[in-house]
């Protein structure tokens, strides 16, 4: 006979299933709102450069690289061209204000100064004869205004004389009237004479003053006509060191051409280009030192260079005392530029971390020693061996500031 047979209760497999797969799922939704999703990197602690944060006195300085160069250097350029006859000095040697470095030849030079001395002894002679012929116009004149003067007083005489015979009625008064013309004709003559006289001299004057003038005119031109054969010898301008020289036997150079520079060595500047993100703080008379042989050279700013090329600019520098022993050109030195005064501030060592962040964050280590987190910071002046830092270190704190190149990413890392 059939009966029901009834279904037990309790936990069954199924029931099981689901159990697990619920816990399952509450344990990956609590892991995806409560777990630490922070990627981080295993790293070996020994290969690190770990620095601590300091608070202390920062000197706003910036090192640089600057090549020694003479104080001022003068270029030789030709004042006259021709061909070099003569080459009496060489490079590198000392040389004399005066000295004669290079003789040159200049056939046309020549055949100006013989037409030049040439056209002056010309203009000489005619001076002369200019004034041989005013002397004897002049003795001409003179000696015409004195017969005029004698021939004035016989004609006076002889009229004065028919005046009294006319007046007593023994000439006629055609005698008379003729006497008295004939002195009145004279008189006018010599006042002629002298107007004459007078305009004769002053043109002659003029003339020959003109041609005096004309003749400083040409012994002034052939002055600078000698000149020109004397700058036919290149000479050193001043005293120093013949630093370059080109110019060989026989090659022919044109006036104004760049031949040789001579380097004043009576004292020394240092050359030195920064990068442009100093152009703003370096100005003159800015102090700097340079340490060699255990002592210490104060050196100035000179000059700034306004000119940015390959993203630097030039500054010139001078030693403000003493200059080092044996220097010489071409040398180069390592200079602290002082770009301000020093003051107190937070500061991070130097490390190769920047070419990674730019400056803008960091690795720092945590309390425990055994891991270190990524924080933002912001970077103000830097020297070459700390930078400022303004904002997100504290003194203390320390912070991984060797190269982050294999970081990747990470914003942790753990130490081995």
């Amino acid at each position: 006979m059939d009966r029901t047979i009834e279904k037990k209760r309790g936990i069954r497999k199924q029931h099981i299933i689901w159990i697990a797969g619920g816990g399952i799922l509450l344990y990956l939704i609590l892991n995806m709102l409560f777990a630490d999703h922070t990627s981080t990197l295993k790293v070996d602690r020994e290969k690190l450069t770990i620095s601590e944060v300091q608070r202390q006195q920062f000197n706003d300085y910036t090192r640089i690289i600057g090549q020694v160069a003479p104080i001022a250097t003068i270029y030789l350029d030709a004042e006259e061209g021709g061909r070099v006859k003569e080459r009496l000095i060489e490079e590198g040697a000392m040389v004399k204000k005066g000295d004669v470095i290079l003789r040159l030849e200049n056939s046309t030079v020549h055949q100006e100064i013989m037409n030049s001395e040439s056209n002056l002894a010309q203009k000489e002679n005619m001076l002369r004869q200019t004034r041989i012929n005013f002397q004897n116009q002049m003795i001409e004149t003179q000696r015409s205004l004195l017969e005029s003067r004698f021939d004035i007083q016989k004609k006076k005489r002889h009229f004065k004389q028919q005046k009294s015979l006319y007046e007593e009625q023994l000439v006629s008064r055609e005698t008379f009237l003729e006497a008295k013309e004939n002195y009145e004709f004279a008189s006018e003559m010599q006042k002629i004479n002298r107007r004459k006289a007078k305009n004769d001299s002053l043109i002659m004057i003029t003339e020959m003053n003109q041609l005096e003038t004309d003749l400083n005119k040409m012994r002034q031109s052939l002055i600078l006509v000698h000149e020109r054969l004397d700058n036919l010898n290149v000479k050193a301008p001043v005293d120093g060191q013949l630093g370059m020289l080109d110019a060989e036997i026989g090659q022919s150079i044109g006036r104004g051409t760049r031949i040789g520079q001579i380097n004043v060595l009576t004292n020394y500047k240092v050359e030195a280009l920064l990068d442009e993100h100093y152009i703003d703080r370096v100005r003159r008379n800015l102090t700097a030192t340079l340490d060699r042989n255990n002592r210490v050279y104060n050196m100035r700013v000179k000059k700034v260079y306004p000119e940015v090329r390959n993203g630097r600019f030039k500054v010139d520098l001078v030693f403000t005392d003493s200059i080092p022993e044996h220097i010489r050109t071409g040398q180069t030195y390592h200079i602290n530029l002082q770009l301000g005064q020093p003051n107190e501030a937070v500061m991070l060592a130097r490390g190769g971390f920047f070419q990674s962040t730019g400056g803008q964050w960091v690795y720092v280590v945590d309390d425990s020693g055994e891991s270190a987190s990524r924080r933002p910071i912001r970077i103000g002046k830097q020297n070459p061996k700390y930078y400022e830092i303004l904002e997100g270190l504290k003194p203390g704190e320390r912070v991984i500031t060797s190269g982050y190149d294999t970081f990747g990413e990470n914003e942790k890392l753990v130490f081995n």
